[in-house]
């Protein structure tokens, strides 16, 4: 079996073959969860924890070309079976986290680098999601989104605030702020929680992640 962190150099036939139907295995699982979140939409909650997990596995198994390997043949699989669309929207972000994550693990990095990386990743990939809605049918959905928001909050506060004799209203660059603080804090929770279950998963694995901090260590004990 080969070392997690010290691939060999010059792996015999049958650990390259290993690694092959290793990564063709899990290259197919990452295209099996996105096409049950596709079809089965009230499971896509969960679903989503496991997008990056098969990517991160070929990298903790082996090394960052087999997660390579691995990211790139789901997003090819995708591409046959549900169109570029969307194939596009599983590379960006779940396959690209699920490698750089993987990197980040193999390598020892702290859960506090980990999960702010993830973190930004993750939120980038958010974002390129949106823009690529908005390509797609052509109209600017983060434009419509923020007045929309801005307009319902407004009627809120009127009609909060105004048996008080106050009269308030939230600007469009208040609302903006606001979502991209909680676009932030979903992808904060979202990537702690993708640590948590890989921290779980990676142990059945043998392959532990960094040693987390105490307190998810009681966390994940109890």
């Amino acid at each position: 079996m080969p070392n997690p962190s010290l691939p060999p150099s010059s792996p015999s036939p049958k650990q390259q073959a290993l690694r092959l139907v290793e990564t063709a295995f899990l290259a197919s699982t990452s295209a099996l969860l996105w096409l049950v979140s596709v079809y089965i939409n009230p499971a896509l909650p969960l679903v989503r924890l496991f997008f990056p997990l098969p990517v991160a596995i070929a990298v903790l198994r082996w090394n960052r070309r087999a997660g390579q390997m691995c990211m790139v043949v789901s997003t090819l699989l995708l591409t046959v079976l549900l169109g570029p669309t969307r194939s596009i929207l599983y590379l960006v972000p779940y396959g690209i986290l699920g490698l750089w994550m993987g990197c980040m693990w193999q390598q020892g990095r702290s859960w506090a680098r980990s999960i702010a990386a993830g973190t930004l990743l993750s939120s980038l990939g958010l974002i390129f999601q949106l823009a690529l809605s908005s390509l797609l049918v052509g109209e600017n959905l983060w434009a419509l989104f923020t007045l929309q928001l801005t307009g319902f909050v407004n009627w809120i506060l009127d009609w909060s605030l105004s048996w008080l004799g106050i009269h308030a209203a939230a600007t469009l660059l208040t609302i903006r702020l606001a979502i991209v603080g909680l676009l932030a804090i979903n992808s904060i929770i979202y990537v702690f929680t993708l640590h948590l279950v890989s921290a779980l998963v990676m142990e059945k694995l043998e392959r532990p992640l960094p040693p987390p901090p105490r307190w998810v260590q009681s966390l994940l004990l109890s």
